[in-house]
């Protein structure tokens, strides 16, 4: 299993939304299974139905939640090498084709946000993997679903 960094903020943010679902949303759906098993017969039930398929949801999520905090690990921002795209770096890259340039900053689970100025993108994607331990002015080739997209490293801002 790959193994993916995280900050301590990323690792509980996903922590604690665990334990919302588990502590809050998960005996709520309990309460409502429980209240059309009440009702009578089941086959016929259609709530207690859809309870039960949104308990199943929640846990699979749950589950979910529990893989990515298994597989990551907490990096201590003092020990990200300086000057090269890593873990943790803003950087600001200019598309060859059409020289619009953009701003992303490589995060672990649970930190990623795909709205505002800088895009926080997962260290496990494409765009991330085709970057990490380059440096400014090297070009990569970033893989598309259709092809593949040349991007220029422009500069690295240290988070």
């Amino acid at each position: 299993m790959e193994r993916i960094p995280t900050t301590r903020e990323g690792f509980e943010k996903v922590r604690d939304e665990i334990r919302q679902l588990e502590d809050e949303e998960m005996p709520k759906i309990a309460q409502k299974i429980a209240d059309a098993r009440a009702e009578g017969d089941l086959s016929e039930n259609a709530e207690y139905h859809g309870q039960r398929e949104a308990q199943g949801l929640l846990q699979a999520r749950i589950n979910r939640l529990r893989a990515k905090l298994a597989s990551s690990y907490i990096v201590d921002k003092a020990l990200i090498p300086k000057g090269i795209v890593a873990f943790g770096s803003i950087v600001t890259v200019k598309d060859i084709s059409n020289g619009v340039e953009e701003k992303y900053q490589f995060v672990g689970p649970g930190e990623e946000d795909y709205e505002g100025e800088i895009l926080k993108i997962l260290t496990s994607s494409p765009l991330a993997k085709s970057m990490i331990g380059k440096k400014p002015g090297e070009q990569v080739d970033v893989p598309l679903p259709k092809g593949s997209r040349r991007m220029e490293i422009v500069a690295i801002e240290e988070s």
